[in-house]
């Protein structure tokens, strides 16, 4: 997996430009200002006549915003995650609120809510794209909506990574699995995740989110900020350390977790194919959904401290697009697993001892 970070991320970094519509005049360079992760660039102006602060941004970065792709194309894909994603994770629910001798299931419960919030979140955020980038819910609802929305994605990919350790545990060391409070690890396991992300979104409370544009009739959520503030520029390492602990960590885990799962597996007589099946669909949840968002930020931050450059934050929206389609894959994954969960692995014995049979529920 570290190869295709390696090239995806390469040709980002060192381009000098990916669009061919930017002029080098639209390209903004700030020497003696850090640059603020995630988002366009702008430059305070006090306007006490505002309730909402007022900001300056170049004419580059308003065609961004207005474009079609933020106008259209990007509510246009939360529309079909949303069609898609709340039905079939409300049936994971119901699902899985029948079945309480599952443990894993609470693990699958609770993906099954952080992407219910996500996907709620995005009912908001389709408002904003389809209103022209304007935001008229206030800065308290905005503030709301992007930590829900960034933090349940990360919530996401650390639950993919624990239910992918207790299947590792039931595969390669079923001793001790067998012996393990199952129900308490996932319990613990759920609670610890809900708490350290809404911890690591409190700084997205702290600052201000939202801005009227300067001679524009739309006030932008999240997507404009200004440098001058330095709590703005303590962020990058808070966003620095968000990619490596919620993407780039996990995705190292579970690379390694179905690696050794499928090599143990061929040493079993069931499931096989429920496996291959299901490690695949977590891998292209990977591939597709999260590596290209979160790469993407990273190039960003890449081009920002060498470049002074925000370009990529335009296709760092597109892509956070494909990322809020994992929450509709999430339910297929959650009904493979079960299947795994709930029979039987009988390991072959290559010794004289008789084969042994784990239940993996």
């Amino acid at each position: 997996m570290w190869r295709f970070f390696v090239l995806l991320l390469l040709p980002l970094m060192f381009e000098d430009s990916l669009q061919d519509s930017v002029s080098k005049d639209s390209r903004i360079i700030f020497p003696n200002k850090p640059p603020h992760p995630k988002t366009y660039p702008g430059t305070m102006v006090f306007n006490s006549s505002s309730q909402v602060p007022v900001i300056n941004v170049s004419a580059n970065v308003i065609d961004h915003i207005t474009g079609i792709v933020s106008t259209r194309i990007i509510p246009s894909a939360y529309i079909l995650a949303i069609l898609i994603g709340i039905p079939s994770n409300v049936f994971v629910l119901t699902c899985l609120s029948g079945r309480k001798n599952l443990s894993s299931g609470i693990l699958y419960f609770s993906l099954a809510v952080s992407d219910l919030l996500l996907l709620l979140s995005l009912t908001l955020r389709v408002h904003y794209h389809l209103n022209n980038n304007d935001w008229i819910f206030g800065e308290l609802a905005c503030k709301v909506v992007i930590a829900c929305f960034y933090g349940n994605i990360y919530c996401s990919i650390h639950a993919h990574m624990c239910i992918s350790v207790m299947r590792y545990l039931a595969v390669v060391h079923p001793f001790l699995y067998r012996t393990m409070s199952k129900k308490y690890y996932a319990i613990c396991t759920s609670l610890s995740i809900w708490m350290v992300f809404s911890i690591a979104m409190l700084p997205e409370f702290m600052i201000q989110q939202s801005y009227q544009v300067l001679e524009q009739n739309m006030v932008t959520c999240h997507d404009i900020q200004s440098y001058e503030k330095a709590f703005n520029r303590a962020l990058i390492p808070c966003r620095l350390s968000l990619i490596c602990l919620g993407f780039i960590l996990p995705s190292l885990v579970i690379t390694f977790i179905y690696g050794s799962i499928i090599y143990h597996l061929n040493r079993s007589s069931h499931d096989w194919k429920h496996y291959m099946k299901a490690s695949t669909l977590v891998f292209g949840i990977f591939l597709v959904c999260f590596a290209p968002c979160n790469a993407l930020l990273f190039a960003h931050y890449v081009k920002l401290y060498t470049q002074q450059q925000y370009d990529l934050y335009y296709y760092y929206k597109a892509a956070v697009c494909l990322c809020s389609f994992h929450s509709c894959l999430d339910p297929f994954l959650s009904y493979l697993l079960t299947k795994t969960s709930t029979s039987q692995v009988n390991f072959r014995s290559f010794s004289s001892r008789p084969s042994m049979a784990l239940s993996m529920s």
